[in-house]
């Protein structure tokens, strides 16, 4: 029997209708897709007063993560800028740290921010906690690095789209547990966080092809948590299944009617008010996975851009009260 639907936003489902569509994935898709999961980053700096750094540093395992840094160029460091730490997407096997970058550059341009983005290592190549840690060296070397950056280390965002949205969330917790890098607000784009796959939206995104499928997430958490032994899954990787949602930084969520991570987003921005913490979320009528980041250009795309930055600006105020 077929599952009914939301409808997507018409505008949407016109532009969409020109987009090639998969419905599963696996390791033959995977190394066919990868090598067009990223956009060159040189076309969206050009013209704009943006210096570009490239950073690389070990993880504790020996691994290599490699940063890319995005400063305004030529601008003076008091008061120190905002920083937005960033964590692309890709189901958590394809992607660079490259991917869905003209998002924080918006920030860049809008606040003055630092951004940072990490390339963690790709399942299934690495698994379990690799990625997540990775995501979370980076922000420690951000931390250690805020004066040289010209960062002010008390507005310290993190944010992600899709995959990289959950792994924003698994490093916030993270952060939390450890207490230690301080994080000022967690911005989470249609965040991949729950490995389960049984939520009502899961069901309905099944089968037919689309941009992000229930069978695709299949596939990226298999490739993540083949690392991990037993059947314990820790929440720093599948941040939904974390007990205690409690001590979490001011948190952003956004997501689509009409797409699989819908329920689980709206699941997880629910259990961050029942602990007591403040979220935002914003569930886009008709809007599919990554819809403002494959079509920024919509009516649909550009309001959830705008009030995604508008959210920004009232948490990186320099009067707001620190949490």
């Amino acid at each position: 029997m077929t599952t009914a639907r939301p409808a997507l936003d018409p505008e949407l489902r016109e532009l969409l209708a020109d987009m090639p569509l998969m419905s599963r994935l696996g390791p033959e898709v995977l190394a066919q897709v990868r090598p067009f999961s990223s956009m060159p980053v040189e076309p969206l700096l050009e013209g704009r007063a943006i210096d570009r750094r490239e950073v690389a540093i070990a993880s504790p395992d020996g691994g290599r993560i490699p940063l890319s840094v995005f400063s305004p160029a030529g601008a003076e460091r008091s008061p120190k800028a905002p920083c937005v730490y960033w964590m692309h997407g890709g189901g958590m096997v394809m992607g660079d740290r490259f991917s869905q970058i003209d998002i924080p550059l918006e920030w860049l341009g809008r606040f003055g921010a630092v951004v940072v983005s990490v390339d963690y290592r790709l399942a299934p190549e690495a698994a379990g906690t690799t990625l997540v840690d990775d995501c979370y060296q980076g922000l420690l070397w951000v931390a250690e690095h805020a004066e040289d950056l010209g960062v002010d280390p008390a507005r310290v965002v993190v944010a992600g789209a899709s995959a990289g949205g959950g792994l924003t969330a698994g490093v916030a917790l993270m952060a939390r547990d450890r207490g230690t890098p301080a994080i000022a607000a967690q911005v989470l784009i249609g965040p991949m966080l729950d490995h389960r796959n049984t939520t009502a939206s899961s069901r309905q995104y099944s089968g037919d092809p689309g941009v992000w499928t229930r069978e695709m997430n299949e596939f990226g958490w298999r490739s993540v948590l083949d690392g991990l032994p037993g059947d314990e899954v820790p929440g720093y990787v599948s941040p939904a299944s974390a007990d205690d949602l409690s001590g979490l930084p001011t948190t952003y969520i956004d997501t689509g009617s009409a797409e699989v991570f819908r329920d689980e987003d709206t699941d997880y921005a629910t259990r961050i008010w029942a602990a007591g913490g403040q979220a935002e979320l914003h569930v886009w009528a008709g809007g599919f996975h990554g819809f403002d980041a494959l079509y920024p250009h919509a009516s649909i795309s550009t309001t959830a851009r705008r009030t995604r930055t508008d959210w920004l600006a009232r948490v990186l105020s320099p009067n707001r009260a620190r949490r």
